[in-house]
């Protein structure tokens, strides 16, 4: 390890920049975030930077965070470096000329004076090096190469901002507050450790990330009561978590993050094992998925299964394909949640219809076509009667129908009687967003044959109306969409 990693404190200590363009101003910034009193030292500097020591010389009053500009020559050699007041003053130099000889003199100037130097893409002139931040202030990750490979620390961070979420830096402060009073009050630093993991991974954190520190101070109250006493009983949590309509890539920030809380995940049929792939390793993955005509778990069977792991205190996710409240019967699943007492969350996901649509270059609105949508689903929980097909087949905008491939003959034939037209424009589309993709462009007269000759499978849905006739044109996704029939086969049956 040739570096030890180090956070330094800046406020209001002096730190030097050398040179004056773009590189400096994006080093001149972060220092100031950090509270440095910044000298830029540069025959000229850039516009922003100029406007930045204007305001910090008109504003007398401020003592940290502020930028002045000393305009000189830089030097392609140490001399006379060292005995400058602006270096012998600093707390730490930064090197950002485009001149690698003058970057390679104030490294050595600050070797002489005892000055830790970074010097902007060049680690081997780098007595120190700037790391790629995650900033949750007031929890900092720091992420650094050694200056070898830059572009990995970034992907790296990149990754590490995915796993964070926003509301760690409140909950930071949240527990600063409270520190001095759970030391007080619980005397044993390996009880306190347990605490801290209670209300890290329980109520308390969930209440504060809701903004509801109030309660959430409350909360930690009442468990310092009995803390130095016993272990108060672990309370459980169920998330419900939409993961979208398969890729990995549409699943929500906040969707990843629960996956990697989780303990025990319920997880449906229709959620791909590239979203699955993301879920803490060692969590439980219980399959609970529904599949028409095979094996299925009983949404009363799930409803104890949630019941159960969050009654055992565990943090319980249940996985949804698309949204969980758009035919995902999270409802139904809330309610049961409620009358058991058990905390519970929501994390949206992209529904099927959006997803699906926009990955078949398909809009559901466009100007002079189509000015409104409706969802439906042609699979009800009693029977498909229960379908209002009457304002269905009224709808002149686009009908999305969820679940209704085992039903397009149905579909077909109540929308017709009721006036739809034969020829409005349907677009079947079959594993949308997945590598599998496929599209089936036809005519709501000709549904059920489409879906039959082109060995349609769920999970799919219907896209019926004027809009559909555009996936041709505007595909850019999976396989080039297919037209039933053909134009051959249209030939065929014209000979």
């Amino acid at each position: 390890m040739r570096y030890f990693p180090l956070f330094l404190d800046l406020h209001g200590r002096s730190v030097v920049v050398v040179g004056g363009g773009e590189v400096a101003l994006r080093k001149v910034r972060a220092l100031l975030e950090a509270g440095a009193m910044v000298t830029v030292v540069a025959p000229h500097v850039h516009p922003a930077l100029a406007d930045a020591c204007v305001a910090s010389r008109d504003d007398a009053s401020k003592t940290i965070g502020s930028v002045q500009h000393v305009r000189a020559t830089l030097p392609a050699n140490a001399h006379g470096l060292t005995s400058a007041s602006w270096f012998q003053d600093a707390w730490f130099v930064v090197a950002a000329t485009d001149d690698a000889n003058v970057n390679a003199a104030v490294a050595a100037a600050g070797e002489q004076a005892h000055k830790f130097v970074n010097v902007v893409d060049d680690a081997a002139h780098c007595s120190a090096i700037v790391p790629a931040i995650i900033d949750r202030s007031p929890l900092l990750v720091a992420v650094s190469t050694g200056g070898t490979a830059p572009m990995l620390a970034r992907r790296v961070r990149r990754d590490v901002e995915l796993l964070l979420d926003a509301g760690l830096g409140r909950l930071a402060q949240f527990f600063a507050r409270w520190r001095v009073r759970v030391t007080a009050a619980v005397a044993a630093p390996a009880r306190r450790r347990e605490l801290y993991d209670q209300w890290m991974d329980g109520d308390v954190a969930r209440l504060v990330r809701d903004g509801r520190e109030d309660a959430a101070g409350e909360a930690l109250a009442a468990s310092l009561i009995s803390a130095p006493l016993v272990t108060s009983a672990a309370r459980g949590h169920v998330t419900l978590v939409g993961a979208g309509p398969g890729g990995a890539g549409l699943l929500t920030l906040a969707g990843l993050q629960a996956l990697q809380r989780a303990d025990v995940i319920l997880v449906d049929r229709l959620v791909s094992a590239e979203v699955r792939a993301l879920a803490r390793r060692d969590a439980l993955q219980i399959e609970v998925g529904k599949e028409g005509g095979g094996h299925s778990v009983t949404q009363e069977e799930i409803h104890r299964l949630l019941v159960h792991h969050a009654t055992l205190g565990l943090n319980v996710v249940r996985l949804k394909g698309g949204d969980p409240f758009i035919f995902g019967r999270g409802g139904e699943e809330l309610l049961c949640l409620r009358a058991a007492g058990i905390p519970y969350s929501v994390v949206p996901g992209i529904t099927a219809a959006l997803a699906c649509a926009a990955q078949a270059g398909l809009p559901l609105t466009h100007r002079n076509v189509a000015r409104s949508i409706r969802f439906a689903t042609a699979h009800c929980r009693g029977s498909a009667d229960e379908t209002d097909w009457e304002a269905l087949a009224a709808e002149t905008d686009t009908l999305v129908l969820y679940m209704a491939v085992a039903q397009s003959a149905r579909v077909q034939r109540e929308l017709l009687v009721r006036g739809r037209s034969a020829r409005t424009p349907v677009a079947i589309i079959e594993n949308g967003g997945r590598p599998e993709q496929r599209v089936v462009l036809t005519a709501l007269g000709q549904l059920t044959e489409a879906v039959r000759e082109h060995v349609v499978r769920a999970p799919a849905l219907l896209v019926i109306g004027e809009v559909a006739s555009l996936a041709g044109e505007l595909h850019w996704f999976g396989a080039v969409p297919v037209t039933h029939p053909s134009e051959a086969t249209r030939l065929s049956a014209s000979a």
